[in-house]
């Protein structure tokens, strides 16, 4: 609020005793004339262009009796020659004559001092100039954008910037809201695309020729060459002048301008030569309006509307101006149907104020300005710049841009911009009202013809401080020479690493001069990670050799692409293991053993069971049966059994054990041909897990990353690690042991291992690698030659010439251990406890079926009660011993025994019934003899 009442006080200063007491329009909804106010500066470009617009649709508008319905739109217009002072001035000017919107100001500075007056007195301003994307906030409620925020437009440059595959660009721009709140915008959308503003080149909103001068030769010195220009139409051309002058308009540069280059080749064309020249090779935007017959009508119209002033052309803040007076009449026309009245009332803090001769109390607040401001957001109309529609955020939709390419005297449209399909060789479709994930991979964009007349598309970078040599440390190796061998007397570098380094820079589209500066001592290898630092302070422009890729230099330096892969392994001596009366028990662990064995008992114990009742091979006295289930369970081992299984239960089990025992019979053979028919080797270390758990000492490489990766993230203590500087420590080492003064084992990188390991048979790498990284060449942070040196690196792999450099260097004749191998792991009961899973299910289930049949049997043909002594129905023994002694006798003998009671009862029944007759009738007989 402090604010407001500064800007009051300026007011009351300029307007003297003006105050007077605004009232209410006469009492019809429908006023015979609405006040509207416009802020220009009409000495502009853009000013002059907006008079002539706003002249022609305040006529059109006032022409047209379907618009207002008699209601006479009056414009009253003030300059405010780009004084934001005067702005605030002209602004309080118009609420004297019940001013109901002010279409302006033009000028991104000015509005953002402007809006304060406007929320206070909830006044409309309708801007069709000021682009600053911060006006879009809620801080300024009352403040319409009538054309494209700014953010669209960085939005296309930062798509630009990605297309052409530049990373770094340079900001150049006045200093002031509209400038910097524009590139603020465009470091957001660059951070989209993992691209960023590496400088910013702000100059003063009243700058001089030589204030350009000095900001440009500050640019001049930095590495990017993409620059975007973002600025005023009447200073931007000055700026390039003075860019052109310094030879910053040539070949290797690239300039991409926001609209207000389009705006001053729209109006002033044909430009002079000079200004011509200035601007070759400039990429540039314009806000893309789409063709309409009401665009073509207007646009014939201009010549004739611009003949009393001198005839200038016409740009897209023309169309944007003349659309916004037709925006307020349509919204002023649907007030009006609303019931609308104009009327103003008083501001209560304004009218504690008017002691004095400030008289600021003749401030009054539109009553409908809530209303006004809802009716022209809500807007939806086609004009001569299209569709006018907001969206929620207050920005017009469909926002798109041409991009154009300055070449001679005029330019090229090289493609099209629009937040629903990116960069785009056809105009947008303006059909689609919702913006659309865009692929960057389907952008396009026609050749452009950059500055320096050339169509190769420019690096976008160049080295610093001239372009002098670059200081690439590389380390001085004093072992693993192979990789990287420095010769003092010539002071020059071989090597695998220098030749893949220098097959890269080759590759690369343009020259890099740099000279090869050595990094250590000469008698002990180096630390890579202090020639990282060393190059972060500035010592080096680069480090090339064995570096690792590791987490830790990451955070300090940019690296390529990996050019060999790497990681760390653990190397431990390995002696024959010799062969032994039992070696034929090697192949399986004790537990698999045991596990199998009492398998084998409890299948042919589960068939013995199956088998029994029905199968004469499974009967017979106790020691007989017993021993032929032994023999039935092993004999399934080498398939020999003799016994034919009946049941189906029987047979079922043993397909289902004959599988189990073919997988392990099968393991177990070719465990044991391995082991015999290979010279096995053995070591006491098997991997980093073993190192771990003890306490021996371990040798490490002097200078290399494994010592912090083994003390930080294995907690191996410090006093274990043995720094050994060569091939030769390595073996020495090793050969002693631990127990004599060496080591147990080595940790190293792959790379140098593999080179150790060709000549020296009686070691081996033991257990896995434990980490996974490459080696690369190190640059600093956000540097351009890392990204082009890595794609330089893929092209040497892809074309084959990344391993021919391997094989010239690294390929050494191994020692011939292809007949050995470590020590082959034992087979384990986790490998087969399926299978003993589900063997042991389908006894379980077979025994549990077959003692339902018997049980059912039991009930149905076992022996009768009167059969059996009553002593032994009353005991539960009893009871069982009848039980077991059915279940001992054979299947078929109860049947027998069975349907032979069933049979002797049928007789007894018979029998019975026979003798009861008789009785019945001997007394006739007797009769009947009687009778005789």
């Amino acid at each position: 609020m402090s604010i407001t009442l500064s800007i009051l006080l300026f007011w009351g200063f300029y307007n003297g005793v003006y105050a007077t007491d605004l009232r209410t329009t006469g009492n019809s909804t429908r006023p015979d004339e609405v006040n509207v106010g416009v802020i220009l500066a009409s000495d502009s470009i853009t000013g002059k262009v907006a008079k002539v617009a706003i002249e022609a649709a305040l006529h059109d508008v006032n022409s047209d009796p379907d618009v207002l319905s008699g209601t006479t739109l009056k414009i009253s217009m003030l300059d405010s020659n780009f004084s934001g002072f005067l702005g605030i001035v002209e602004a309080m000017q118009f609420m004297e004559a019940e001013t109901v919107s002010i279409i302006g100001p033009q000028s991104s500075v000015i509005a953002h001092v402007i809006s304060y007056i406007a929320n206070e007195l909830q006044v409309p301003l309708l801007s069709f100039a000021a682009t600053d994307p911060t006006l879009s906030s809620l801080n300024y409620p009352f403040l319409v954008r009538t054309t494209l925020s700014d953010v669209f437009q960085m939005a296309a440059i930062a798509d630009i910037v990605d297309y052409f595959g530049w990373r770094e660009v340079i900001a150049v721009y006045t200093d002031d809201d509209y400038g910097r709140n524009g590139i603020a915008a465009l470091g957001d959308e660059l951070s989209e695309k993992r691209c960023r503003i590496s400088y910013k080149a702000a100059m003063s909103p009243e700058l001089s020729r030589d204030d350009i001068t000095n900001v440009l030769v500050k640019v001049a010195l930095a590495e990017s060459r993409i620059l975007v220009l973002h600025t005023y139409n009447n200073y931007g051309l000055e700026v390039l002048d003075v860019a052109n002058y310094l030879g910053m308009m040539g070949s290797g540069y690239v300039w991409i301008t926001t609209n207000w280059l389009t705006d001053i080749i729209d109006t002033n064309s044909p430009l002079d030569s000079d200004a011509l020249n200035d601007i070759q090779g400039i990429i540039t935007l314009r806000v893309y309006t789409p063709d309409s017959q009401l665009k073509r009508n207007f646009i014939s119209r201009w010549r004739k509307l611009t003949s009393k002033d001198g005839s200038f052309g016409l740009n897209t803040y023309g169309l944007y101006a003349y659309d916004t007076v037709w925006l307020l009449a349509r919204a002023l026309d649907a007030y009006f149907d609303q019931g609308g009245k104009i009327s103003f009332s008083k501001d209560s803090r304004l009218s504690e104020l008017s002691k004095g001769n400030l008289h600021l109390d003749a401030m009054s607040i539109f009553d409908g300005g809530r209303q006004l401001l809802k009716n022209i957001l809500q807007i939806n109309m086609t004009g001569v710049t299209g569709s006018i529609q907001f969206n929620p955020s207050r920005d017009l939709t469909h926002p798109a841009c041409e991009i154009i390419n300055v070449i001679g005297t005029g330019y090229r449209k090289i493609g099209y911009w629009s937040n629903i399909s990116g960069l785009s060789l056809q105009p947008p479709d303006m059909s689609s009202s919702q913006p659309s994930n865009y692929s960057s991979s389907n952008q396009q964009l026609y050749s452009v013809v950059w500055p320096g007349q050339t169509t190769d598309k420019p690096r976008g970078w160049v080295f610093q401080n001239g372009g002098r040599r670059l200081r690439i440390g590389v380390p001085n190796r004093v072992s693993y020479r192979e990789f990287i061998a420095y010769s003092p007397s010539t002071y020059s570098f071989n090597g695998y690493c220098i030749d893949v380094f220098t097959a890269a820079v080759n590759l690369l589209p343009y020259a890099v001069p740099y000279e090869l500066v050595p990094f250590g001592d000469g008698h002990n290898n180096p630390s890579c990670t202090q020639l990282i630092e060393a190059m972060t302070a500035g010592a080096y422009d680069a480090a090339v050799g064995d570096i690792a890729i590791t987490t830790n230099r990451t955070r300090m330096a940019d690296f390529t692409q990996p050019y060999i892969e790497s990681g760390l392994v653990v190397v431990a001596p390995v002696r024959a293991l010799q062969s032994n009366a039992w070696a034929f028990l090697r192949p399986f662990t004790p537990m698999m053993w045991s596990v199998t064995a009492v398998f084998f008992l409890i299948v042919g114990s589960v068939v013995w069971v199956l088998e029994h009742r029905m199968n004469d091979d499974f009967r017979g006295p106790p020691r007989k049966q017993v021993v032929t289930m032994l023999w039935f369970s092993f004999s399934t081992m080498f398939f020999a059994h003799k016994e034919n299984t009946v049941s189906t239960l029987g047979r079922l089990v043993l397909i289902i054990w004959l599988f189990v025992v073919l997988i392990i019979t099968s393991s177990y053979t070719a465990s044991l041909t391995s082991m015999l028919t290979v010279q096995q080797l053995s070591s006491p270390v098997k991997g980093i897990e073993s190192l771990m758990a003890s306490n021996d000492p371990i040798g490490i490489q002097q200078g290399s990353f494994a010592r912090n990766y083994l003390t930080e993230e294995l907690n191996i203590h410090e006093s274990r690690l043995v720094p050994l500087n060569s091939a030769d420590d390595y073996a020495n080492a090793l050969r002693r042991g631990p127990k004599n003064g060496g080591v147990a084992a080595v940790v190293d990188e792959r790379p140098y291992i593999e080179l150790f390991l060709s000549t020296r048979c009686e070691l081996t790498i033991v257990g896995q690698e434990f980490t996974r990284n490459g080696w690369g060449f190190a640059f600093p942070r956000d540097s351009p030659l890392a990204v082009d040196m890595s794609t330089a690196i893929l092209k040497l792999s892809e074309n084959g010439d990344l391993q021919r450099i391997h094989d010239k260097w690294l390929t050494r004749s191994a020692c011939s251990s292809q007949g050995s191998t470590l020590q082959v792991d034992r087979l384990e009961l986790k490998s087969f406890w399926g299978l003993f899973a589900v063997c042991g299910l389908a006894c379980l289930l077979a025994l549990i079926i077959h003692f339902v049949i018997i049980i059912q049997q039991f009930i149905r043909h076992g022996p009768l009660e009167e059969e059996t002594d009553s002593s032994i129905q009353s005991s539960r023994s009893g009871r069982l011993k009848t039980f077991l002694s059915f279940v001992n006798e054979k299947e078929e003998e109860i049947k027998r025994l069975s349907k032979r009671r069933q049979l002797e009862k049928e007789s007894q029944r018979s029998t019975s019934y026979g003798s009861r007759t008789s009785n019945m009738e001997l007394p006739s007989n007797q009769s009947m003899g009687s009778c005789f």
